[in-house]
């Protein structure tokens, strides 16, 4: 049996051209696959055909926030869903979990953008469901805990996964660490963060002014945190080329545990 997988479909911040924005995959062992958020535009699609992703196999999706770079993508994933099911070739249902602004945003981007054919599908086999901070919805054997990020900017959920050998991963969106949720991420097995440049580099990247956090900052986080392994990721893409040495360097010296800062479409295998 094929191992479970963390797939970065991308990894960059909001205006980066030489990645793709964040957004990722995790593949279970039977190859079903769960999606958080979709970039900023029709890159999903590339994205998902790079890694051999065949949407008839993706039937669940988190979205963290309404924020361009995370949302506008999910059009895309809706009209290449809404295809396949015109055409009988996807199976079953598609669920979307988000919290209430981000579903009114996909709501509204569906009756402005879609096809009448396409639409006809929200709120029969493409179903989007509202999560509240604290809610739980199983899938895949997989239980998911959403939470509050407590953004200051805009409405942002994380989430805890379960996985069913009991390990966890936890996303914590596009922002710092909030120690509101401490119960969601200490100790969690897979801590994703954002680290939108090396400490060393906060002066010039300014990463303060968009609510976002230094590699130094997350890797102090998840040592306090107790994580087992740290992800980092939501980057600038200046340092692109350099990018894995430099923060695994600087993460290094704050973080005990394994770091990954993957480079789009790479795989991590998390069991």
């Amino acid at each position: 049996m094929e191992h479970r997988q963390l797939i970065l479909l991308g990894t960059g911040e909001a205006m980066a051209t030489e990645c793709y924005n964040t957004c990722f995959l995790v593949k279970t062992p039977e190859g079903e696959y769960f999606l958080t958020d979709a970039g900023g535009g029709n890159g999903i699609l590339r994205q998902m055909k790079r890694v051999q992703a065949d949407f008839e196999h993706l039937h669940y999706m988190f979205v963290t926030h309404g924020h361009t770079d995370h949302i506008v993508g999910v059009i895309w994933v809706l009209r290449r869903i809404a295809a396949l099911m015109n055409e009988d070739i996807y199976g079953g249902e598609f669920h979307i979990y988000c919290h209430s602004v981000a579903l009114q945003i996909i709501e509204m981007m569906a009756e402005l953008l879609l096809t009448k054919q396409d639409l006809a599908h929200l709120g029969k086999r493409i179903l989007l469901h509202e999560m509240r901070n604290g809610e739980e919805v199983y899938f895949l054997g997989m239980k998911l805990t959403a939470f509050d990020v407590m953004s200051s900017k805009a409405k942002q959920f994380g989430y805890r996964l379960r996985f069913p050998n009991r390990r966890t991963l936890v996303c914590l969106g596009d922002e710092p660490y909030d120690e509101h949720n401490r119960v969601y991420a200490e100790r969690a097995d897979w801590l994703l963060s954002e680290a939108f440049c090396r400490h060393a580099d906060r002066d010039r990247f300014k990463p303060y002014e968009k609510h976002h956090s230094t590699v130094k900052e997350a890797a102090q986080r998840a040592e306090s945190l107790q994580v087992k392994h740290l992800v980092l990721y939501h980057t600038e893409d200046e340092t692109l080329p350099r990018r894995k040495a430099l923060y695994t360097e600087e993460a290094q010296e704050f973080y005990h545990g394994p770091i990954y800062v993957p480079d789009d479409l790479e795989a991590i295998d998390i069991d």
